[in-house]
């Protein structure tokens, strides 16, 4: 009450009492979905190896990466089980039930030197047991229009 009467204003009021938790500004935002019938997709080059990842020297030379690709149209609110899904289609050791599929990035670094960084893990056949990366879209994962996709089939 002394501050008060000292400067000759009143205190501004206490903030109102909202939900308990970090301040809004700190909290991620959520990315609205895109509109597939307006939105043109993107070309998603995917690779795809059984055993692992491939290395990033396979990717070394422009026009002589792995052979293993297959093209995608999509976009880049596609989940992680949406790519799981398009890969079934045209890997039959996906399609295996104990199959993992391990997603990882593919893209230049400063220096021009390709860089493989996993981005998640889906199971072939996903159940509420097991968790997995499948709702995560490419957008969240930090997708960049222009990099590869590396898809590791592994069995358990």
């Amino acid at each position: 009450m002394a501050d008060v009467q000292r400067r000759g204003r009143p205190l501004p009021p206490p903030p109102p009492r909202g939900p308990l938790g970090p301040p809004p500004s700190r909290l991620a935002p959520r990315l609205q979905p895109v509109d597939r019938e307006k939105t043109c997709p993107l070309l998603l080059r995917v690779f795809t190896k059984i055993g692992g990842h491939h290395s990033d020297n396979d990717f070394a030379v422009r026009g002589k990466e792995p052979k293993d690709e297959v093209q995608i149209y999509t976009w880049m609110d596609a989940t992680l089980r949406e790519l799981t899904d398009l890969v079934k289609e045209v890997a039959p050791e996906a399609r295996r039930r104990d199959a993992t599929l391990s997603f990882a990035f593919v893209y230049p670094d400063k220096r021009g030197r390709f860089v493989v960084r996993e981005v998640g893990r889906t199971f072939s056949y996903p159940n509420m047991r097991r968790p997995d990366s499948g709702s995560k879209t490419l957008s969240e994962l930090k997708f960049q229009i222009g990099d590869y996709l590396d898809v590791a089939i592994l069995f358990q």
